[in-house]
């Protein structure tokens, strides 16, 4: 048993790329984007703390910019600055990009998957009341018409890692400060 626990060890210790086993790892850009960095960054990071950071790029106050790419929401607050937070995207062959309006804000929503999230994956609920174990967390942030959201999410360790069907999931406590930012129609940029 210890020595099985050894060899994981060992063997996410040069996944990871600690600096002792990350010297001419042939597999290292393998682990640095994908779905293989997206796996093992859930067992390296944990949900960056929101932070007002500068800001100068043009969008109105108010506004939330999200970067697939760098998984960070911005809320824009103006003046130059904005607030940063770490989120979960959608991942490979889920991503999209986009403009869209919040639409409704819900707290501890109920969850029902959508027919094509049941096509591939049969074994989920039908229907999930609100709560803790609801994937859907905290706040729902509903985009537009379309089947996206910005959300709490259960599994806070997926946060900096595209792991979701498109929607955009946040750690519960900064859901539950976004969503008293927002209101209905507020506009939501989605970029790469």
């Amino acid at each position: 048993m210890i020595r099985n626990l050894t060899r994981a060890a060992v063997v996410l210790a040069m996944l990871s790329g600690v600096p002792a086993f990350a010297l001419d790892n042939p597999l290292s850009g393998l682990l640095t984007q994908g779905p293989v960095a997206d796996f093992l960054n859930i067992f390296q990071e944990r949900a960056p703390a929101a932070r007002v950071i500068e800001w100068n790029a043009d969008y109105p106050k108010g506004t939330v910019v999200i970067s697939t790419s760098k998984r960070r929401l911005y809320y824009i607050l103006g003046n130059e600055q904005a607030i940063e937070y770490g989120v979960g995207v959608g991942r490979e062959g889920f991503a999209w990009s986009g403009e869209k309006h919040v639409t409704a804000i819900r707290a501890w929503p109920g969850w029902t998957p959508p027919p094509q999230m049941l096509k591939r994956r049969p074994e989920l609920p039908r229907y999930m009341q609100g709560g803790i174990d609801n994937p859907l967390g905290a706040r729902a942030i509903y985009l537009g018409s379309s089947l996206y959201r910005i959300h709490g999410s259960n599994e806070p360790e997926t946060i900096g890692a595209a792991v979701s069907s498109g929607c955009i999931r946040m750690v519960n406590r900064d859901v539950i400060d976004l969503a008293e930012r927002v209101k209905v129609g507020t506009k939501v940029v989605v970029l790469q």
